[in-house]
């Protein structure tokens, strides 16, 4: 549900609140006045105080729903935190009115009149708590509002609070005049405790209290492939609105892209492990070594993107001396001469020895980088000769379920095509390609205007 939507559907539920809050309080406090029942004005005041809280929230959740500006870039939700706050305050405003009233009742010795009117009242005025409060936090919870469980909690304080009343007035009724004092007392240990409930929950949130445990947090994170630790978490806000910073190792040779792929990631997660995260800032701190410890094929991309070139097939093999070896395609601009392009590839290979500290040395096969988006073609020959390579690669491999193809016009004037066909699903990678290097092989030396062939393999239910 849209933040703006929230906020309209806690304002109806509250402006009921508040009506039927603002008839029992009525109703309450002009019977106890008339019968001189201490414990029923009380509870008369309690229920007005409940009104006027709910006046409060009217007002700071049509506040607390502005979209952030120049001046709260982080929302208007403390706006209604801080009403919570107030409701607490007011509750304790309550209980302190009841007490001094009690101390005025037990000095004048005064005897209340008790009749059939004031259970009446009582009794009607339980049952609307009952509904409210039930109906009230039933929203609360389903809306995720921090507003409503705690006019739910102050509402439902009524309900004790009146049933203690009611237990008062029959003691009266009795005889027992000294109990409409004593349930007055009780009445204000109630809306206390209450009170301490709803101001230490709002004071936490106010005080940035963590919000989340960090320690599922960091579990959810570090399942990210790629992570290498969390340093730092920090989490604060209400439970429908929480704002999460959360600091992430990764290797230092991610390129930027790569670190945002992660990030997205990271967050993508965390979305389905906690709700009411509104916020989520990923920072992303470099790991602090390099070599080893570090992806080789990591290294290799982020070196040759520094210095405007691409790799691939990067490859590692262990050499002699228990070090290891790579070698790799490297892209190079197409304009470039061949001395250029050595040159480049030259620091490249330079680079990577420096920051790969077990590499021994370095194979490059030089090959031009493409300057534009293969092209597609209407020329029946291509087609002919698509078609004759699907023959070929259905004459190695019948029972490959061949289709997809696809042929495209590359940059220098030669074609490429690409193929599906179907493995088993338990055929690992590295076979896969094998396969797959196979059958371009076969159709580049069948075919010598097709420069470049991708055979893409995939389990049979996939198809």
């Amino acid at each position: 549900m849209a933040q703006s939507e929230k906020y309209r559907v806690v304002q109806r539920v509250l402006i009921g609140t508040l009506v039927a809050n603002f008839v029992v309080a009525a109703s309450k406090l002009g019977v106890g006045v008339l019968t001189s029942s201490l414990a029923m004005v009380a509870d008369g005041i309690h229920s007005l105080f409940d009104g006027l809280s709910n006046v409060i929230g009217l007002v700071s959740s049509r506040l607390a729903a502005q979209p952030p500006d120049e001046d709260h870039p982080y929302g208007h939700r403390r706006i209604e935190t801080f009403a919570s706050l107030l409701i607490g305050g007011l509750l304790l405003l309550t209980a302190w009115e009841i007490v001094q009233s009690s101390i005025a009742r037990l000095v004048q010795d005064a005897r209340p009149e008790i009749g059939p009117l004031n259970f009446i009242v009582m009794g009607v005025s339980l049952l609307i708590s009952l509904v409210v409060s039930s109906y009230e936090g039933h929203m609360g919870q389903r809306l995720n509002s921090e507003l409503l469980l705690a006019d739910a909690e102050h509402t439902r304080s009524d309900v004790w609070v009146s049933s203690t009343v009611i237990l008062g007035l029959i003691a009266v009724a009795l005889g027992l005049n000294w109990m409409d004092v004593v349930a007055a007392l009780i009445v204000v240990g109630m809306i206390g405790l209450a009170a301490w409930r709803i101001v230490t929950r709002s004071a936490a949130i106010l005080v940035d209290r963590v919000a989340l445990d960090a320690q599922q947090v960091a579990t959810t994170v570090n399942q990210v492939a790629g992570v290498e630790g969390v340093s730092r978490i920090r989490s604060r806000g209400p439970t429908d609105d929480i704002h999460l910073d959360v600091d992430v190792h990764l290797p230092s040779a991610m390129t930027t892209e790569q670190s945002s792929a992660i990030a997205k990631e990271i967050r993508s997660r965390l979305r389905g492990k906690f709700s009411g995260l509104q916020d989520i800032q990923v920072h992303i701190v470099p790991g602090e070594s390099i070599g080893e410890q570090t992806p080789y094929t990591l290294t290799a991309r982020a070196e040759a993107f520094a210095l405007g070139l691409a790799v691939h097939e990067i490859v590692a093999t262990t050499t002699e001396k228990g070090r290891y070896a790579l070698r790799m395609h490297v892209e190079v601009p197409a304009d470039h001469s061949l001395g250029a392009a050595h040159a480049l590839v030259t620091q490249l290979e330079e680079r990577l020895k420096a920051s790969l500290r077990e590499l021994d040395w370095v194979v490059t096969h030089i090959e031009p980088a493409p300057d534009q988006l293969d092209q597609p073609i209407h020329d029946q020959n291509a087609y002919r000769m698509a078609e004759r390579a699907l023959e070929l690669a259905t004459e190695l491999y019948p029972d490959r379920d061949w289709h997809d193809l696809d042929i495209r016009l590359e940059a220098d004037g030669g074609y490429a095509i690409s193929l599906h066909c179907c493995l088993d699903a338990q055929v690992s990678v590295q076979d896969a390609h094998h396969f797959a290097d196979e059958v371009a092989t076969q159709i580049r030396a069948a075919l010598p205007d097709i420069h470049a062939v991708v055979i893409h393999t995939e389990p049979p239910e996939h198809r």
